[in-house]
């Protein structure tokens, strides 16, 4: 059996959680057993001056509920993004198979939320044809990572 967790580098880890929990419906990950916060862990391991700040600051890890998704952790790193991400999300929040009216309107909403979060959208994807009906909004997240909404 192979499991995996998907880890991103990131300059505010908490943030991240917080931005992305929401997006794919996953919850912050409990600390292990024996702690009653991830920085009480963090304390256990990490040397004292490489930590500080509020207990939330700590929050940098998501699982699904359902334990049915990869773990995802928020690796702290001091630099920031400096080109193009090589691999990317795509989120599917609209049902393909509805009209494209139907598409647009739930997708943008669901665009418009995000910006609330700290989004910023790069640029729209529209295909219409008799054949194929696709759209969808390449985004990126408070740190610059791309991912797609559709």
């Amino acid at each position: 059996m192979v499991t995996w967790q998907l880890t991103i580098d990131s300059n505010d880890p908490a943030r991240m959680a917080r931005f992305w929990a929401p997006l794919l419906g996953y919850v912050p990950e409990p600390p292990p057993d024996g702690f009653d916060s991830w920085l009480a862990y963090y304390q256990s391991v990490v040397p004292e001056e490489n930590l500080g700040g509020d207990p939330d600051d700590y929050i940098d890890r998501l699982v699904d509920p359902a334990g049915e998704g990869p773990k995802i952790w928020f690796q702290p790193v001091p630099e920031k993004k400096t080109v193009k991400t090589r691999f990317h999300f795509d989120i599917y929040v609209a049902d393909r198979s509805a009209p494209m009216e139907e598409i647009v309107a739930t997708v943008d909403a669901k665009v418009a939320a995000l910006v609330d979060l700290g989004a910023t959208i790069d640029h729209p994807n529209r295909v219409d044809t008799d054949t194929l009906q696709r759209y969808s909004v390449v985004m990126h997240d408070p740190e610059g990572n791309e991912f797609c909404v559709a």
